[in-house]
């Protein structure tokens, strides 16, 4: 955005009693490159699904559907491990302490590896017997199967990936990981389509390209993560070396790291695996609801792309804050920047309601797939709003190392409400109208309950904690 544009717009936002223009500078700033790379890694999936829709059909998106729950268990996992480490690196990089933020990368890396292995091993083994729980049609069983074996490995990669785009991140840098992620979900997008239209691949197609491109972009941050530039610029800061691995706080520093991490973990876990009994309600309906409901959440996930540049502005602003012993300004930080995530997501979530009649035919065009996917999409419009203040006051609470409290927040959310609803769709009246409701409140409770929080101030204590805990690593 031009930079009289950007002013004009601050000074907007500063009226309007959002974001003063200091603050909406600097939340720019880191926020642009995040929502960047989200959208072309959200949209390298959700072109996926849409070029297996038009080629293969309905029962492949399906497919999709069930394998997706699977392969999202494992990559949020490694989410709440990145959000541990985007943490630990955020507070020592802005307490002036290089090596312990170095070490907190080796440390997030090697949990990483033990974690993502046993999961990709059964994945592979047991594709056929995974998917079989979650229906019964064979043809999108079959289609679930051949992608979710074939894309396991890919997880191998994204860990990795997923640490080294929050240590740039924690630093102050999402250039540098926007850049290589979205040049990897172009590649991702191009080696689908050749895969997919060109050797008559379909869904074993769209498996391998995203396995190929993830580890091409693993291999390209090892070069970052080790200290070297990119033509230049994009050397990390806090780089991985054998010091690092030497680092005396180590043992301490991998339970830190664990602490802040689990939670996290255990967080993104209870999210992703709501969507098991949530899909399984979807196929008493048919493959058609199961297709228009996976339709659905991807343009939900593509509209949480805003979010990752929030989320990550908060946790990084907060925590640096913090770690220079600010905390009054932390707090400005973190109201502020959920008040202008609540305003994006307002605007943008009223487009895509408007259009949402029309979205579902860009992914199959299977008449029956198209009138289901309407109030679908209308549907997650509405729980992205939710889904992007959500986003804003977990990464304050992520900053600051408070990251139990969001944990149970969307046990609340997805388990005491959410699947609740959905399940009363099997016993009433209410049917596919019940799953509707359901994509709201999962992300509505989250939010009401984590931005109480932020309000509260509690988070600061726990901030204060981490901040002097990790001064004696």
């Amino acid at each position: 955005m031009a930079g009289p544009r950007l002013d004009a717009l601050a000074r907007a936002l500063d009226r309007a009693g959002i974001i003063d223009p200091r603050r909406f500078r600097e939340t720019f700033d880191l926020s642009w490159p995040r929502v960047v790379t989200g959208f072309a890694i959200m949209s390298k999936s959700t072109v996926d699904l849409a070029m297996v829709g038009w080629d293969v059909g309905t029962a492949a998106v399906a497919g999709l559907a069930f394998a997706n729950a699977y392969w999202q268990v494992g990559k949020f996992l490694g989410i709440g491990l990145a959000g541990g480490t985007v943490s630990l690196v955020s507070q020592a990089y802005g307490a002036g302490d290089s090596a312990r933020a170095s070490a907190a990368v080796g440390v997030s890396l090697a949990v990483a590896a033990v974690v993502a292995a046993p999961i990709v091993a059964t994945y592979a083994a047991f594709a056929p017997e995974l998917v079989a729980v979650l229906g019964s049609e064979p043809a999108p069983l079959r289609h679930a199967a051949t992608y979710l074996a074939l894309v396991a490995p890919a997880l191998l990669f994204e860990f990795p990936n997923l640490i080294a785009s929050r240590t740039y991140a924690g630093v102050g840098d999402t250039l540098t990981p926007m850049a290589i992620r979205a040049g990897g979900a172009l590649a991702n997008v191009v080696l689908s389509a050749v895969l997919i239209f060109g050797y008559g691949r379909g869904v074993a197609g769209a498996a391998a390209g995203t396995s190929i491109a993830t580890g091409a972009v693993t291999g390209v941050f090892a070069w970052g993560l080790s200290g070297r530039t990119y033509f230049g610029r994009g050397a990390c800061p806090v780089a991985v070396t054998r010091a690092t691995l030497r680092f005396d706080g180590g043992v301490p520093l991998t339970r830190r790291l664990l602490v802040v991490s689990a939670p996290l973990m255990a967080r993104r876990t209870a999210e992703t695996l709501v969507a098991f009994p949530l899909v399984a309600i979807a196929a008493t309906f048919g493959p058609a609801v199961v297709a228009a409901y996976e339709v659905a959440r991807r343009v939900r996930t593509l509209l949480g792309s805003f979010s990752w540049g929030f989320s990550i502005a908060a946790s990084t602003l907060v925590g640096q804050r913090l770690g220079a012993g600010d905390a009054a300004d932390a707090e400005a930080y973190a109201r502020a920047i959920v008040r202008l995530s609540a305003t994006v997501y307002v605007l943008v979530s009223t487009v895509v309601l408007g259009l949402s009649g029309r979205i579902a035919v860009l992914f199959v065009d299977d008449a029956a797939v198209v009138a289901v996917a309407g109030p679908f999409v209308a549907a997650a419009a509405i729980s992205a709003v939710f889904l992007g203040v959500d986003g804003a006051a977990t990464g304050t609470l992520r900053g600051a190392g408070d990251t139990r409290y969001p944990f149970f927040t969307s046990l609340a959310g997805r388990y005491g409400c959410a699947l609740p609803l959905a399940a009363l769709g099997l016993v009433t009246p209410l049917g596919t109208s019940a799953l509707l409701g359901a994509m709201v409140v999962e992300t509505a409770v989250p939010a009401a309950l984590n931005v109480s929080r932020v309000r509260s101030n509690r988070w600061k204590a726990f901030g204060r904690a981490h901040v002097t805990a990790g001064a004696g690593d």
